[in-house]
Parts: C-alpha cells; sequence; structure tokens
C-alpha cells in the first residue's frame, strides 16, 4: 500500500461562479464543481487518476506556495 501524500489544490472562481480547481505538482490534474464541496471530491477522484498516470513519481514537483503580485 503506498503512502497518503499531501497535494495542494489551487482554487478560483469563474465567471459563471463555478469552482475550479488545479493540483500544481501533477501536470494536467484539475477539476470543477458548483460548490467547494463537490469541487474537492472531483479533485481527489481525478488526483488519483492523474497519479496512476504517472510513470514514475520523480514527475511530482514540490509546491512552494502563492504569492501576490500588485501591478
Amino acid at each position: 500500500m503506498k503512502a497518503k501524500r499531501d497535494y495542494y489544490v489551487v482554487i478560483e472562481r469563474d465567471e459563471d461562479g463555478i469552482y475550479v480547481g488545479e493540483v500544481p505538482q501533477l501536470s494536467g490534474c484539475y477539476s470543477q464543481g458548483e460548490t467547494i464541496d463537490e469541487l474537492m471530491r472531483n479533485m481527489r477522484e481525478v488526483i488519483e487518476l492523474c497519479l496512476d498516470e504517472l510513470d514514475d513519481e520523480s514527475e511530482i514537483t514540490e509546491f512552494i506556495g502563492v504569492q501576490r503580485v500588485a501591478v
């Protein structure tokens, strides 16, 4: 059994009010939902799918953080 890992989900809300999530550590790992709860259920599923598709765990990058930039 594989050890559990934590993944960070970056959440945005689009112009239609839909929540969109992305896991920066996993390429192409994103989903959406009408509520944050629905989004997180969908994200768990898509994370599992993305992990199943990985050839090598070295493809997982390290999430560092989010910074705000005022322009």
